[in-house]
């Protein structure tokens, strides 16, 4: 019995690549304390995991991502890309379907801004500005916007895998933080904006 447990589920540590699309909107309030109205912006994410087993069918699988995030048609630009160097940690039950395996996982994230660009459009033509992330106050200049750089929340996914290691997934994703710059400035401003989404993958376990 051991050892066709041990033939039908891994049980070494391994490791995968993986890249997708995302789905992504800003969520929140505005200046004056409005929710948000803007469109889904589509995006990518590729980077890697370790799955280690930590009980039958029980997996820990942490990762490191760059993924980029966003919103089409908001108040601060007609399209906002944000991207971040993103680390999941997530848990995963897998179980076996057929001849590969179901996979559910859940988890927290943490991530950190790199870059990013807002454009604006019009029948006159279109421009395009910096996005930075800094820690401290700043007001947003004339051809740049400032964001807090540390984002956090959660994940869920659910795919499945071929036994030879090729593998999809759906991934939902929910921020925590307020990634908008505490506006010292303007004391009456109550925005609050948050990265959410979800997204495809696709990858390889070897």
């Amino acid at each position: 019995t051991t050892v066709v447990a041990q033939g039908n589920y891994p049980s070494k540590t391994s490791f995968a690549i993986l890249g997708g699309i995302n789905f992504q909107n800003l969520n929140g309030k505005d200046f004056n304390g409005d929710r948000l109205e803007n469109s889904l912006m589509l995006g990518y994410h590729g980077g890697v995991n370790v799955q280690i087993p930590v009980a039958p069918e029980f997996y820990l699988q942490p990762g490191l991502m760059l993924s980029t995030k966003g919103a089409k048609d908001s108040g601060l630009a007609d399209k906002l890309s944000l991207s971040y160097i993103e680390m999941p940690i997530n848990f995963v039950y897998k179980a076996l379907l057929g001849n590969g395996h179901f996979m559910l996982g859940f988890g927290p994230y943490l991530a950190y801004g790199v870059g990013g660009k807002a454009k604006w459009e019009s029948g006159s033509g279109s421009a395009e500005y910096d996005v930075k992330f800094k820690k401290e106050n700043s007001l947003s200049s004339a051809n740049t916007l400032y964001f807090r750089p540390f984002d956090a929340g959660g994940n869920i996914f659910a795919g499945y895998e071929l036994p030879g290691g090729l593998f999809f997934q759906f991934n939902t994703q929910l921020g925590m933080l307020n990634i908008n710059w505490e506006n010292d400035f303007y004391p009456d401003d109550k925005s609050a904006i948050k990265n959410t989404g979800f997204g495809l993958s696709a990858g390889y376990r070897f």
